[in-house]
């Protein structure tokens, strides 16, 4: 692997879909926050450094026993996830190279593998291009109106975006910033780059790369962790 490889890891959320008290990148499993988890896989791969971008009020981020603690820097979030993530890219710009690569992670994706990170890392070097986790839409899709169900959607071409999201510094930073400009609604570092026009790959991911959005999802990170030692 050539070049530097930065991470970037949102994690200021308000966490409201789990719990109105208990942010879910703080919740254990197997020991561990799930945060802690998620950062231990992405230095899987030899990080030059990565950005966890928290709220002004979390005390609790700076005390975790990261891996690669030596490596971790820290910035202010920002009101959405879009937000957060310029946050640190701005952060990496004063030591970092506009070109060099850097992973977008959910902090609360614990599960994603070796293997998907490294595919992703030779998809945006080999292909000089930016590139998504994505997997094929498995469930028949209905759009509904009131409940009722208009149509069925046909799942040809659709693919549910996951995470990390790679990009070069310099391109995903200047994406954000004209998409906000122009008051695009950004949901991931993807939908940015596509309003500039810039080309993004699929990187086929697994269907284990779970996000953490409810409390049960849990139990089955803790499974999916487990069967994957």
């Amino acid at each position: 692997m050539s070049g530097n490889l930065w991470g970037i890891i949102p994690a200021a959320g308000s966490g409201s879909r789990f719990s109105a008290t208990a942010l879910k990148q703080y919740q254990k499993i197997q020991g561990k926050t799930v945060l802690e988890h998620t950062i231990e896989r992405l230095n899987t791969l030899e990080l030059t450094g990565y950005v966890i971008a928290i709220s002004e009020n979390d005390v609790l981020a700076k005390t975790l026993a990261f891996s690669r603690q030596e490596r971790a820097h820290f910035c202010s979030g920002g009101q959405e996830r879009v937000h957060s993530v310029l946050n640190a890219l701005n952060y990496l710009s004063q030591f970092a190279s506009d070109d060099d690569l850097v992973f977008v992670h959910d902090a609360a994706r614990p599960c994603v593998t070796e293997s998907c990170l490294r595919e992703m890392v030779q998809t945006a070097q080999h292909e000089q291009s930016s590139a998504i986790l994505a997997i094929p839409v498995r469930d028949t899709l209905k759009l509904a109106s009131q409940n009722e169900i208009q149509q069925t959607v046909s799942r040809d071409h659709l693919w549910q975006a996951q995470t990390p999201q790679i990009s070069k510094i310099g391109i995903l930073k200047a994406a954000i910033e004209h998409a906000l400009q122009n008051g695009l609604n950004i949901t991931d570092e993807a939908s940015a780059l596509e309003f500039t026009g810039h080309p993004v790959k699929i990187v086929h991911g697994r269907s284990d790369n779970i996000k953490i959005t409810y409390p049960d999802d849990l139990e089955l990170a803790d499974l999916i962790l487990s069967a994957q030692h």
